[in-house]
């Protein structure tokens, strides 16, 4: 590998660090500031198939699966008690792997670090000191101070900065790049317990369950569970003061999850997340780009936050890096190389907004009644039937990760949605309630 370092990536989180050992890889040296300062819990424990390619690329599914719960699919609970479960098929999907996992995410991290650490990446214990550039080739740059504190860099500036501080989006808030915000606004309290009954219809199962206002997530991790509410603020304040108490009352008031945790015994603090949906107006500028949640981040129901963050670092190795460093001594091709990276994010985004959407406003589960009605009426041989089992099949692939930007399934689904759909209950009635 190069001696030169010439790169640098401020933030830790799997963006940052699946980039820096994919950069690694390449041969790229890269040094990542971190400054060592992470919660107990984060949200984002449920992977996606997608990832599994990634972690075998990386060399690691093996160590991940010492501490990690295998993951079969999700299952979704509506809120008269109906179900929808949706399971990776026997076989893989479209040269993905056909399970994925539900990982203890600061464990997780701390994997994806130890690998880019065995690669090669220098990590510095500080935060990076950031101000404006001060030529026209470099729009954002490390302070001198900050430059001169990290010796392997030898007072010479890395050719690239990488913002991979999460939503802190530290480089936007320096150069002063806007944003554009989703319409929800929701909070989450969620934290770790024993003996509560996820319901899943098969081990590793995640369930998604509507609430009577808000819904909740259930993630079955190895002698735990995770579960999380995501609610309207204005609610929240209605089940106490204190993330504790809201979490609790919650729990305790709502049908489907009072039952399941009669017994349960909480073992982590409770944690709080801000639940919205934000998309930067650019990704990257003159000597910087942006990873992960730095540049956008979708609403959490999916799953889609943490393979969004890896793939982000994947595109950005994939266009732009494929061929090593050279690129980075040409800037006009680097900015294009990062143009068609943020053009396929921005679709990444748009497909996961409108599947999720889908769930948010009751069509999927009315969708799947009419499909249900369908069986019942035709039989499992009938054409209507095939042409529902077609269905599934495409809807599964879009919520893997596989297909989830494939024109096709989600034009299918948009037709069926819209044809398909008949003599059940309104989609409203299915709707999470605000």
């Amino acid at each position: 590998m190069n001696g030169t370092i010439d790169v640098a990536i401020v933030g830790s989180g799997p963006a940052g660090c699946t980039l820096a050992a994919l950069l690694a890889l390449r041969g790229i040296r890269s040094v990542v500031f971190d400054d060592d300062k992470r919660p107990e819990l984060l949200v984002g424990e449920s992977l996606l198939p997608r990832v599994v390619s990634l972690m075998r690329r990386l060399d690691i599914e093996d160590r991940n699966k010492t501490f990690a719960q295998h993951k079969p699919g999700v299952g979704f609970i509506a809120r008269d008690g109906s179900r929808l479960d949706f399971f990776f098929p026997h076989t893989p999907i479209g040269g993905v792997p056909n399970y994925a996992y539900n990982v203890p995410r600061p464990q997780f991290d701390n994997l994806l670090r130890t690998r880019a650490e065995e690669l090669g990446v220098v990590f510095v214990k500080r935060r990076a000191e950031l101000e404006k550039g001060s030529t026209p080739e470099r729009e954002i740059q490390l302070s001198a101070d900050c430059l001169a504190s990290v010796p392997e860099l030898n007072g010479r500036h890395p050719k690239l900065l990488v913002d991979s501080t999460g939503r802190a989006r530290v480089f936007a808030k320096v150069i002063g790049v806007g944003s554009k915000r989703g319409k929800r606004n929701d909070v989450a309290y969620f934290a770790h317990f024993e003996d509560f009954d996820v319901q899943a219809k098969r081990e590793g199962q995640a369930v998604i369950t509507t609430l009577s206002r808000g819904w909740s997530w259930r993630i079955p991790l190895p002698g735990r569970l995770s579960v999380g509410v995501v609610v309207d603020k204005a609610v929240a304040k209605e089940h106490g003061d204190t993330p504790e108490e809201r979490l609790e009352s919650i729990i305790n008031s709502e049908k489907f999850l009072a039952p399941a945790g009669k017994n349960r015994r909480r073992v982590t603090p409770v944690m709080t997340y801000t639940n919205y949906q934000l998309i930067s107006e650019r990704g990257h500028g003159p000597g910087w780009v942006a990873a992960g949640d730095a540049f956008g981040f979708v609403d959490p129901m999916l799953s889609p936050g943490l393979f969004m963050a890896m793939h982000s670092a994947d595109l950005l190795d994939q266009h732009a890096f494929s061929k090593g460093a050279a690129i980075l001594d040409q800037p006009a091709k680097l900015a294009k190389a990062f143009d068609k990276v943020f053009a396929e994010l921005l679709d990444w985004h748009e497909a996961w907004s409108e599947l999720i959407e889908y769930f948010y406003d009751g069509r999927m589960y009315a969708l799947h009644a009419a499909g249900v009605q369908l069986s019942e009426k035709w039989g499992e041989n009938a054409l209507p039937r095939l042409m529902e089992r077609h269905l599934t099949k495409h809807i599964t692939r879009l919520l893997s990760g596989v297909a989830t930007r494939s024109r096709y399934g989600r034009n299918l689904l948009k037709f069926s949605l819209k044809h398909l759909v008949w003599d059940v209950e309104p989609a409203e009635n299915f709707a999470i309630r605000a």
